[in-house]
């Protein structure tokens, strides 16, 4: 049985359907938790039945991420498991989204990983590595109406993901995202008729995993629900090569031959640039990409 027992864990969103499922889960195994959201969410009542610690700061600040963070170093001394799942719901059409409905939902979707995981990092890296869980979508991935800024901080999520995957790999941090499919009060009714299949424990069997420290994967994408078990990918189809192309070529490549099945997996930006490299045979070495030194 996977034990977390003498781990710390953190999880944002924790009052809700899917939030709850985790929280649940980790306790079950002996997590040393705590649980976040917001006053209102019955987020206290809820770590009170699992003798996990309550906090309700707000993702959608910087001082929140912050202060839930700090909040749970001062009760474990550690940190070691962050899962992001805090999220809210305002979809609607392009054009009549509300400014203040697209800023909350980045603020809370995006920027709430950010804000919660920039402060957890150090910790994280000092103490040799832990496990970050984001929350994405496969609206982001692959889109769905009425979802501009759900599906905008969504594809954020697993930008984020991708480049704190390659950033933790040599401190021990892995990174990677889930994409739930479960019955929520967020989702409602969405799934229709699948929705008695879609219990959120079946998501939460995908979360433990990943965030345990016998998981191997960092910096993937893992659709769950309904007993489904998935691996979520951007490809890179080997497309068009032409040195001299102009505009009326790749006009009819778009037009004619641009829906190539034939993709690839990049493990990062420079590897989807080695599929133009590869069409040079003078150049003979793959790219290599060495980041800057970081400041003292």
């Amino acid at each position: 049985m996977l034990s977390f027992r003498d781990r710390a864990v953190v999880v944002t969103g924790a009052a809700g359907g899917l939030g709850r499922a985790y929280a649940r889960g980790f306790a079950a195994r002996g997590a040393s938790l705590l649980l976040n959201d917001l006053p209102e969410s019955g987020v206290e009542e809820l770590a009170a039945e699992l003798g996990a610690a309550a906090d309700t700061s707000t993702v959608a600040t910087r001082e929140g991420g912050a202060a839930v963070v700090e909040h749970a170093l001062e009760r474990f001394g550690r940190l070691d498991v962050l899962v992001n799942n805090a999220g809210i719901a305002r979809p609607n059409y392009l054009e009549d989204l509300a400014w203040d409905d697209l800023e909350e939902t980045l603020a809370v979707h995006l920027l709430g990983a950010f804000h919660v995981t920039k402060p957890a990092w150090q910790p994280l890296s000092e103490q040799g590595g832990g496990a970050v869980v984001n929350t994405t979508s496969a609206v982001g991935l692959f889109g769905q109406p009425r979802s501009s800024g759900y599906g905008a901080a969504k594809m954020g999520v697993v930008g984020l993901t991708r480049v704190l995957a390659l950033e933790g790999a040599p401190l021990g941090i892995r990174v990677n995202a889930i994409a739930p499919v479960a019955v929520s009060p967020m989702a409602g009714a969405v799934y229709g008729p699948l929705t008695p299949k879609l219990d959120p424990d079946l998501v939460a069997a995908a979360v433990l995993a990943l965030a345990h420290e016998s998981c191997p994967l960092t910096g993937e994408v893992v659709s769950a629900g309904g007993g489904r078990l998935a691996r979520l990918v951007i490809g890179a189809a080997e497309g068009l090569f032409d040195e001299a192309l102009d505009p009326e070529r790749a006009a009819a490549f778009l037009r004619d031959g641009f829906e190539s099945l034939a993709v690839s997996a990049p493990g990062s930006a420079m590897a989807e640039i080695d599929l133009i490299r590869v069409r040079y045979p003078e150049l003979a070495e793959p790219m290599r990409y060495e980041p800057p030194p970081r400041e003292a």
